[in-house]
């Protein structure tokens, strides 16, 4: 296929290149030809489209603009998902610097390493505050930041006593150090008391972004906002969601698939503030799948919640709740008849 002639400049045939947008493909081919030259149009006219894009960037363009939810331009003010998960494990280094930290950095002494980075820590998060904050809160920025360096030492320490839950009550785990490099339960776990302590300071976003980190990662979704007590154990964690106004005290162990969730609110936001989920006392158990709904359900201090069970009504202290075992039905081809266990 001869070439073409543009404005006296010769004109290669039309060619698909890879990794190229259509302008880039074609200002390739005249370098020496600005973009409103080549397509004898206002840069930027949809009219260079064909007309199925043209409808369809015109109505999305209605809605970018015409929607209740701030969808395009450059003012609106956010934290930047990727330093947030960034600061996440910059604290996961100061915590258990032997398994994340910088292993150049382990000549310092321990309290040097800690104050290092700390003042790192601080800084990124005071950044990431100023975008999150409303504007007239903006001065609250290095507040938090400070109270929340304050108290991760007790953040430390409620951790180490996570991990001492989860060696007690996991036989499978060879060691503490395993648990630390290689469980998502106390990865969740870890996320999740950092992020509370944003969540209590009133800080938008920012905790969620961290607890949608962890729930990418383990499958295990922790609100921000539950409160969790001392020694909470997690065995494999997948499926677990634990709500908003969960209350769950000290020595408590959840398997995977339990669910501590709210009754659906038929009033939706209308129905906040208030709680919304269960309280779950020392000492208890839940097994595999169970659904615990309701903020008035409360599961008594040293209660096991069996597997599947389905419960929206409280329960007294020491109580053992389980399913009806499902009755299995046995078929043979061989065998006309039909068994039940």
């Amino acid at each position: 296929m001869p070439g073409t002639v543009m404005h006296g400049l010769p004109r290669k045939p039309w060619i698909e290149l890879p990794g190229k947008s259509a302008y880039k493909q074609r200002q390739s081919m005249h370098p020496a030809c600005p973009a409103a030259f080549m397509f004898h149009m206002p840069k930027g006219s949809l009219f260079m489209y064909p007309q199925h894009i043209q409808e369809a960037a015109a109505a999305m363009g209605r809605t970018l603009t015409e929607s209740a939810t701030p969808l395009y331009g450059s003012g609106l003010r956010l934290p930047d998902r990727r330093a947030v998960i960034d600061l996440v494990k910059e604290v996961r280094r100061l915590l258990f610097p032997a398994y994340f930290g910088d292993p150049a950095l382990m000549s310092l002494a321990p309290e040097n390493y800690a104050a290092l980075l700390l003042e790192r820590i601080s800084k990124k998060l005071t950044a990431q505050l100023r975008l999150a904050l409303p504007e007239d809160q903006v001065q609250r920025a290095e507040e938090i930041t400070r109270e929340f360096v304050r108290r991760l030492p007790r953040v430390q320490r409620l951790l180490l006593e996570d991990l001492d839950a989860t060696f007690e009550s996991d036989p499978a785990a060879a060691s503490r150090e395993e648990i630390i490099f290689a469980y998502p339960g106390l990865f969740a776990i870890f996320i999740y008391r950092i992020a509370h302590l944003l969540y209590c300071q009133r800080v938008p976003m920012i905790p969620r972004i961290m607890a949608e980190y962890a729930h990418s990662r383990t499958g295990i979704d922790i609100h921000p906002g539950a409160s969790i007590g001392p020694h909470f154990f997690i065995d494999h964690g997948t499926g677990i969601v634990v709500g908003e106004t969960t209350v769950i005290g000290r020595n408590v162990k959840l398997y995977q698939g339990v669910t501590l969730g709210a009754m659906s609110p038929r009033a939706g936001h209308a129905s906040l503030p208030g709680k919304r989920h269960p309280t779950v006392g020392d000492d208890v158990t839940i097994y595999s799948g169970a659904s615990i709904l309701g903020g008035e359900t409360d599961i008594g201090d040293g209660s096991v919640v069996g597997g599947n069970v389905f419960l929206t009504h409280s329960v007294r202290s020491g109580t053992r709740v389980a399913a009806a075992t499902p009755a299995p039905v046995m078929k043979n081809p061989t065998d006309p008849f039909v068994y039940t266990i």
